[in-house]
């Protein structure tokens, strides 16, 4: 009786948490500040890491020998190089997902706290690397490089990093959060 209460109580905690609504004004106070700041975080990385690493002779870093380094590695494709040298399609796949997160943001009436974040880091890592086509030739920079041996994950940034956070949180609030009343009106 007591494990069943506690397992309410958790289950009920996490679905407050992914179902808290705040207004709209907030949403937008809450929604800017994380997108830009995202933003701001993913450009000013690539940059720094890759100055850094220019004046490195092997270009790369190591920090925890055997398993993280930062590299630097120019991908001209999407997630795992998908759609390699095809750039103006991959532009233009960015700059539609952008006006549909925003209008999604935009038309939320009564908005959740989790999904405003998740929506302000999708704008942000989108961004991010949709500035690094734009204005690197088609490639973007990645500098996050995980690996055992001769086994490496792809290499990614931090625009991606807030990609897989935001993805994430979306589906939490869609298992755990409200049902009704997130982009529309609920009926009373």
């Amino acid at each position: 009786m007591l494990q069943t209460s506690l397992n309410n109580n958790k289950h009920s905690a996490i679905q407050r948490f992914f179902s808290h609504r705040i207004s709209v004004p907030v949403g937008h106070l809450l929604f800017w500040p994380v997108f830009i700041a995202g933003l701001a975080a993913d450009l000013w990385t690539k940059s720094a890491v890759f100055k850094w690493l220019d004046d490195i002779a092997a270009q790369q870093y190591s920090f925890i020998d055997g398993f993280f380094r930062f590299v630097m590695i120019e991908n001209c494709g999407a997630a795992w190089g998908i759609a390699e040298n095809r750039t103006i399609p991959l532009i233009t796949i960015s700059v539609i997902a952008v006006i549909a997160v925003l209008a999604v943001f935009l038309f939320m009436s009564k908005p959740q706290t989790v999904v405003v974040i998740s929506l302000a880091l999708l704008t942000a890592g989108i961004c991010g690397n949709l500035y690094d086509r734009v204005f690197n030739e088609g490639m973007v920079r990645d500098f996050l490089d995980f690996y055992y041996g001769d086994w490496h994950f792809a290499a990614f940034n931090i625009a991606d990093s807030m990609l897989t956070v935001a993805v994430f949180f979306l589906i939490l609030s869609t298992l755990f959060g409200c049902r009704e009343g997130a982009f529309f009106p609920s009926k009373q």
